[in-house]
This record gives C-alpha cells, sequence and structure tokens, in this order.
C-alpha cells in the first residue's frame, strides 16, 4: 500500500512537479476534497478513479482499503492525493500515519498558507506560534492569548472565521493585537491580504479558504501571581462569597495543576478558582459547575476581567448534572456542598481518573451545626478515599480554614 500525497496552493491553473506527475501511471485512484478536484481535473488520467475526501474519514479510508484490496498487475498499489500546502501540516498525511501506519507515503509538499501570508508580509516566522482551528473548538487560541503569545498563526474554517476569532478576542480584552487576513493565497486573481484592528476585523467578511496571523509588538507581560480579590465581581456584593487569594494559591498547589489535564470546580460561585487557574495553568481544560441562577453572569463577568475564555461553565445543581460527556477529571475542588458533600465527593470519584485528587476549605465559623471537615472524614473513610495531612491556617480576622485533601 502505497499513498502519493501532493500538495497545491490556491492557485487555478495548478502545475505539478515533473517528479510527481511521473507517479500518475503508478495509480490505482486519485483523492482529495471537491476544491483539490476542481484545481486539478485538466491533469488526470481520462476514466480514472477520484475519491472525494468528505467526513466523516473512516468511510474515505474504507474506500481506500477496497481499493488497496482489489487484484491488479501493479506493484505497488498506489493511491494518489491532493492536499492543501504541506499535508503534514495538520494535513492528510497525519490521518493516514494513524489510520494506516503499516501503508508506505511519499510527499510533494508545497508551502502552507501560514508560511504564504507570513511571505507576503516579508514577516520572519520561526517564532510563528501555531493554533488550528479548522473542525476544532476554541481552547488552543484560547490557551495562545492567555500564555500573551506575541504572534499566533491561525487556521480558520466556516464557524471559526476571522470575525469570529477578532469578537471573541474583543470580548476578552485581547484587543493589542493587529490581525492581518490572508484569503485565497496562491491564486493571483483571488488573493487579498489586509492588515485590520480587531474592531474592524469584527466586522468584514471573508472569503474563504483564509487564514491570519494575529501580531503584537508590545504583548503585556502575563498577570502577576496571584489575583488581587478586589478585581473580582463579588455576589451580592459579599466579600466573603469569594474564596481569599492567599487561601486560593494555596488550593491550587494542593490539587498540584502543572501535571493535571482537567479541573472540575464544583460550586464555583464567583469563579475565582477556576479564574486563577485558568491564568496560571492555560493547558487545562476547567468545567466549573455553580447552582445559584445569578452567579452566571458573575462568573462571566470575572471571566471577562481577567482575560480567561474558554472556562466550561454549567448551571443547576452537581448532582442532577450529565457528566457523560466529560473528560474524566484528574483534580476536583469542591467550593460548596450545601451538606451534601458525600452525595459530591461520590459523584466525583465515579468519573476522577486513577490517583486524581479532591479539595476542599473547611472554614471553622461559630454557629454552623455540621462541621464540614468530620462529613470530609465521613465521606473519605467510606468512599475508600486516602487523606493527606489537613494544612491549618487563618487569614487575618476571617474564620480559621483546614484545606483538606484527598486521592483516589
Amino acid at each position: 500500500m502505497k499513498f502519493v500525497i501532493i500538495g497545491i496552493t490556491d492557485n487555478p491553473e495548478t502545475q505539478l512537479p515533473p517528479e510527481a506527475e511521473a507517479e500518475f501511471p503508478w495509480a490505482r485512484a486519485f483523492s482529495g476534497g471537491a476544491r483539490h478536484h476542481e484545481m486539478v481535473a485538466h491533469l488526470l488520467p481520462k476514466d480514472c478513479k477520484w475519491i472525494d475526501i468528505t467526513v466523516p474519514l473512516d468511510r474515505v479510508f474504507e474506500q481506500y482499503r477496497t481499493i488497496f484490496a482489489d487484484p491488479h498487475d501493479m506493484l505497488p498499489p498506489t493511491i494518489i492525493i491532493f492536499a492543501s500546502g504541506d499535508p503534514l501540516f495538520f494535513g492528510i498525511a497525519n490521518t493516514i500515519r494513524r489510520k494506516m501506519p503499516e501503508a508506505e507515503m511519499k510527499l510533494y509538499p508545497a508551502f502552507n498558507s501560514l508560511q504564504m501570508l507570513a511571505h507576503r508580509l516579508l514577516m520572519p516566522y520561526h517564532d510563528l506560534h501555531i493554533v488550528s482551528l479548522t473542525g476544532r473548538p476554541w481552547p488552543e487560541l484560547d490557551r495562545a492569548l492567555i500564555e500573551r503569545k506575541a504572534k499566533i498563526g491561525v487556521l480558520t474554517d466556516h464557524e471559526h472565521t476571522p470575525a469570529a476569532i477578532a469578537r471573541r478576542m474583543t470580548d476578552y480584552g485581547y484587543t493589542y493585537y493587529n490581525i492581518y487576513v490572508g484569503e485565497h493565497l496562491g491564486n493571483p486573481d483571488k488573493e487579498r491580504i489586509r492588515k485590520l484592528t480587531l474592531t474592524e476585523a469584527a466586522q468584514r467578511d471573508y472569503d474563504c479558504p483564509n487564514c491570519l496571523i494575529l501580531h503584537s509588538p508590545n504583548t503585556p507581560p502575563p498577570p502577576s501571581y496571584g489575583i488581587p480579590d478586589q478585581t473580582f465581581a463579588l455576589l451580592d456584593g459579599r466579600e466573603k462569597m469569594i474564596t481569599k487569594m492567599p487561601i486560593r494559591l494555596l488550593d491550587l498547589q494542593a490539587l498540584q495543576l502543572t501535571q493535571k489535564h482537567v479541573l472540575w470546580d464544583i460550586g464555583a460561585c464567583t469563579g475565582s478558582i477556576s479564574i486563577e487557574a485558568r491564568q496560571l495553568f492555560p493547558h487545562l481544560q476547567i468545567e466549573a459547575f455553580e447552582i445559584r441562577p445569578e452567579c452566571e453572569g458573575i462568573i462571566h463577568e470575572n471571566m471577562r476581567r481577567h482575560r480567561t475564555p474558554g472556562i466550561q461553565l454549567h448551571m443547576g445543581d452537581f448532582l442532577a448534572a450529565d457528566c457523560d460527556a466529560l473528560a474524566a477529571p484528574d483534580a476536583v475542588f469542591i467550593g460548596g456542598h450545601g451538606g451534601r458533600l458525600q452525595e459530591m465527593m461520590e459523584k466525583a470519584v465515579r468519573y476522577l481518573s486513577p490517583d486524581g485528587c479532591i479539595v476542599m476549605n473547611s472554614v471553622k465559623a461559630p454557629r454552623v451545626l455540621t462541621d464540614s471537615q468530620q462529613l470530609w472524614d465521613e465521606a473519605c473513610q467510606q468512599l475508600g478515599l486516602r487523606e493527606e495531612p489537613p494544612l491549618h491556617i487563618q487569614l487575618n480576622d476571617y474564620h480559621p480554614i483546614t484545606i483538606l485533601k484527598c486521592k483516589k
């Protein structure tokens, strides 16, 4: 089994390297997207078999396997695929290596779209941070922004357009970037390069295909370690309804998030734990749960204030939430339990990754009928969780706090 993958640009007068065309007589079939077929149809042998690359890709690979399984005189059996730019740059070559690792591959790459855009701009791209939003959600772009990358190359699609990207960045305060948009790169009749502000970019329409580069020559430094409490919007203006900054940092240390992947913040309230975690550990996938409907707007406001897009907020009772489709957490913080701590921990443990941890603060406050640390100890014992030594701390004139941690 052999694939020959030929990279092409958006030039309608496609010309191939002679050595690539020399592969044609050995091909049992040709393949690519519908747009690629239009661009190379005049080069293909008459009556050749063409396989459209469409989703779901499993059907496409079933056709490939059928071609390879069909008895034929030619050795080795070959399928020629046309792809955009460099087939190893978020391209079909990577998919083939994953789905058919036994297949042989030969590549004839062209420049990818971000390389061509950088060439047009005379912009060095050795330090370009690459993000693909083609068929992918927002997290990698969010992470690049939170990490204050000065130069970000973005591959787009029909949903994640330059306008949608500009609006998202503006919503979260990343307004210090310029945006360079390249449309129909490589097509001498349609190619267009535009330098825009985010405000301008959010109001424009764009032809496909396109890609963009975000560039900020004066990217601000990352935020300081520990977000000041007074910068958060509060629930009913109540200062005690937020985990104070020194305690918050100790909680994040207890969660050991550097090597973790998914954090569940149960009882998020104002979102302070999720937001601090998002700033310090932008690689994390964060799922925040909150039962009080009035907190929804507060959390979104705090996400905007602190430039932390990408926190997934789930409103409603955690115990009633359908978590089956969520990624399994390897860290869980319980910010509030409403007297149902054991039920919450039991549900969290069902999803918790092996060796995952749970952290909670227990406040020693007067007139509290039930000791939350006692509830914690009982739940850990019944669920077979390994408790770590508690950390006792008191901050100024606030009630004493015990930071509790257990592992699965």
